[in-house]
């Protein structure tokens, strides 16, 4: 199944094939800032989604990119027909050989079948692309890239990657380097993950970009706070609920807060752990405190945070190695003035500075979290001056223009991008 809107021929300063996991969600808003922002720069975009989407809602912006959207088989023997045609048109074209190199490496390291899904998925992909296409750019470093890397090879195009936090955590060594390496350059939006791959590229680290994503702020102002109880703590989260989030920690630091604290909790977001994390409120005692609101568009988000008190995150690095990089949703937070808690872990301190922007506790302390949530909660004059120096500092350093300033400008000369790290 394929849908498509009209963007136009060949209008703007270049047509770049954008290779996403799924599209549109609603925990990647910063991909559908990034993909309008690089439209409003004059970049022609076709979207190849390996998924379809598979979120109650979207959020308002994607219904603003005018970008040609097409999805590519998610399961090689759902389509086999179009894959058949795939690869019978790739395997004529120049680069095949070296990308068939390519992938019998990769998958003499990896034997899955998410491997060879891969390959397949971007011998269809060589045949959609636009003949106008003059880049394919990769959001995330493990799957997307290697469709994108395979396409390009047959094709013989440069690609690009944007870098962010699972893909680059949970991907091996050695498909890093290579990708790197073959890459025209790699973006990545934290200091903390540029650090990482470019220690494993000795040589080629110019290769790889710091490019935080920011807050587009004319888009993210507070909505009008609803009347509530003054007497009440308003505590929020936002957030998957996956294992690197630390709800488990969360909600066992909330149980820990006294009786004398008339405290709420509410949170947005799913995950594969939402019924689990229900089920431990239960045992907890603390169901009754929480609401749990699941996925929600950005408008929702945003009500939520212009009428909380406190906004935390948990983050830690779970079991596989995922965790995260620089997590959106604190940016948001603190850009609308709430005072944030959040863990020392990954990128975070890149945003929050102990103390002057907001509170960091150790990850995986349940004690420290409900530590700081009562500091947070009895005082208000804290809050109110940690509010105010993390909006602050968002709205000095974190504006999105200056990223997307600078990956629009390498799009457009993929032999030479300038790095340009945000302060």
């Amino acid at each position: 199944m394929r849908t498509r809107r009209d963007n136009g021929a060949d209008a703007g300063v270049g047509r770049v094939a954008v290779v996403l996991k799924g599209y549109p969600r609603l925990s990647e808003t910063f991909v559908a800032q990034e993909l309008l922002g690089l439209e409003a720069r004059g970049h022609t975009i076709d979207i190849h989604s390996l998924r379809h989407p598979y979120d109650p809602t979207t959020h308002p912006i994607h219904d603003e990119i005018a970008a040609a959207v097409s999805y590519l088989p998610e399961y090689l023997w759902r389509a086999p027909m179009r894959v058949l045609r795939g690869w019978w048109a790739a395997r004529k074209l120049p680069g095949y050989a070296t990308a068939w190199r390519d992938f019998w490496q990769d998958f003499r390291r990896d034997r899955t079948s998410n491997r060879l899904r891969r390959f397949g998925q971007a011998c269809v992909l060589a045949q959609d692309l636009h003949p106008g296409t003059r880049l394919i750019y990769a959001h995330f470093l493990h799957t997307p890239a290697s469709v994108a890397r395979y396409a390009a090879r047959m094709r013989g195009l440069p690609f690009a990657v944007s870098a962010h936090a699972k893909d680059i955590w949970t991907t091996p060594d050695w498909e890093k380097r290579e990708k790197i390496s073959d890459a025209a350059w790699i973006t990545t939006c934290t200091a903390y993950g540029a650090d990482h791959l470019r220690a494993l590229v000795p040589g080629q680290g110019h290769k790889v970009l710091l490019h935080y994503h920011g807050l587009d702020f004319d888009r993210f102002t507070a909505p009008a706070a609803a009347e509530r109880d003054p007497g009440a703590i308003r505590i929020v989260s936002v957030g998957r609920v996956v294992e690197k989030k630390g709800y488990d920690d969360l909600l066992s630091a909330l149980a820990q807060l006294p009786d004398t604290l008339d405290w709420g909790f509410e949170h947005i977001g799913g995950g594969a752990l939402e019924d689990t994390m229900q089920a431990r409120a239960e045992r907890l005692g603390i169901a009754a405190r929480i609401t749990w609101q699941g996925r929600q568009p950005q408008s929702a988000v945003k009500a939520l945070l212009a009428q909380a008190d406190v906004f935390v995150l948990a983050s830690k690095i779970a079991t596989d190695g995922d965790r995260d990089g620089l997590p959106n949703v604190l940016m948001e937070a603190q850009a609308l003035g709430v005072a944030c808690l959040s863990t020392a872990v990954s990128a975070i301190p890149e945003l929050i500075t102990e103390g002057e922007t907001g509170l960091l506790v150790p990850p995986g302390d349940p004690d420290a979290l409900a530590a700081g949530l009562v500091t947070l909660s009895t005082d208000g004059a804290l809050r109110e001056r940690l509010a105010a120096a993390g909006s602050a500092r968002v709205h000095a350093a974190f504006n999105m223009d200056a990223g997307i300033d600078a990956i629009a400008a390498a799009l457009l000369d993929p032999q030479t991008p300038q790095t340009r790290a945000a302060a």
